[in-house]
């Protein structure tokens, strides 16, 4: 089973999070053990600040055995369609397009989601497996 992987999980375990590192990190090592882990490229970006260089970043990427898969046109074309009807929608915009395009690759190139976030991506992405 190929799982997603969100920054805000991994953030959790590198920077460490005193409150969330140790519970991330769990979650980590159960959805390693039910399969691969997979980074869009959006979250790979996102990661980049954490880090003094690109090899650290690469380095500590292949240690913990996550894969890095580039976006699809597919992905990109359903994370704008719910942008759009997200922008559409009344009530506040505190999102922004990267998270549209987080969860339409997680939920078409990927089998399962890892994040903290569940009810956003639960309420905008219907057929995601939140793991």
């Amino acid at each position: 089973m190929i799982c997603a992987v969100d920054t805000n999980i991994l953030l959790d375990v590198f920077l460490p999070d005193p409150k969330l590192g140790e519970s991330s990190l769990d979650k980590l090592e159960k959805a390693y053990a039910r399969g691969a882990l997979v980074i869009c490229d959006i979250v790979y970006a996102e990661l980049v600040p954490q880090f003094p260089d690109r090899q650290s970043l690469d380095q500590t990427l292949e240690k913990m055995e996550i894969g890095v898969v580039l976006l699809t046109k597919d992905s990109a074309y359903l994370a704008g369609r719910h942008w759009r009807d997200y922008r559409r929608s009344s009530g506040k915009r505190q999102r922004i397009i990267t998270d549209f395009l987080i969860g339409a690759f997680a939920e078409l190139q990927a089998e399962s989601f890892l994040t903290r976030d569940r009810g956003f991506y639960g309420r905008y992405f219907k057929n995601l497996r939140l793991a």
